[in-house]
């Protein structure tokens, strides 16, 4: 079965390139990012790998912990790792699993559940679809799903983009509208009558009767 949003994440015990971990409870309090490539050693997850690793403070000040996932071995992680930092100028200090089972690909629905349990003798083609962002929030839901082709590098700016978006939505009752960003007005959710509006967002702007919009509260 899909996984939508609002979905429990399902939880998982995996190797990684720092030990064991269980999902959920290696999420714990926080928000996470799963994202996952097909294969070690391949050109466009190489440079990913190094934006996040770029970025993973920026993730961290949101209350957010990123974990990668590639289908080989954790032995196979660390030596990519090198090349990882040789490339994008950071060092990869987040955890990667190592899905050499297809284990955690098939629970996320990125691969068949008869697609055998080994990656031994794959390529990258053949996990083609296991290029997948995952968003899960501390109450342990799917908040975001993106898939990505093979030939088109992810961005990472685009995820952080949504999960100030994710943050700021779940603690007021107002919607970003297309292409936001942080500091930008905001849409007043439906759910807020115009007498709440009033109370709430002092000098909204009625653009239509279903559409009013609010600077972005604090």
């Amino acid at each position: 079965m899909s996984l939508r949003i609002n979905d429990i994440a399902p939880d998982f015990t995996a190797e990684t390139t720092q030990g064991t971990i269980h999902f959920h409870e290696w999420i714990g309090d926080n928000w996470a990012v799963l994202f996952s490539h097909p294969k070690d050693f391949t050109p466009v997850c190489t440079t990913e790998l190094g934006a996040v690793a770029a970025l993973e403070s920026q993730f961290a000040q949101r209350g957010a912990k990123v974990i990668g996932l590639s289908c080989d071995p954790v032995k196979d992680h660390s030596k990519w790792a090198e090349d990882i930092k040789e490339v994008g100028g950071h060092a990869v200090n987040y955890p990667i699993i190592g899905d050499h089972d297809l284990n955690v690909a098939k629970l996320y629905d990125m691969l068949p559940a008869d697609e055998g349990d080994s990656c031994e003798g794959r390529t990258p083609a053949n996990n083609a679809p296991v290029r997948t962002v995952f968003v899960v929030g501390p109450d342990k839901r799917i908040k975001l799903t993106l898939a990505y082709p093979m030939t088109t590098g992810r961005n990472f700016d685009e995820i952080i983009r949504v999960l100030d978006s994710i943050q700021l939505t779940a603690k007021h009752k107002v919607a970003t509208p297309a292409n936001w960003q942080q500091g930008g007005d905001v849409i007043i959710t439906g759910a807020v009558s115009n007498e709440e509006a009033d109370k709430i967002f002092p000098g909204y702007k009625t653009v239509k009767p279903y559409l009013r919009t609010t600077t972005q509260p604090k």
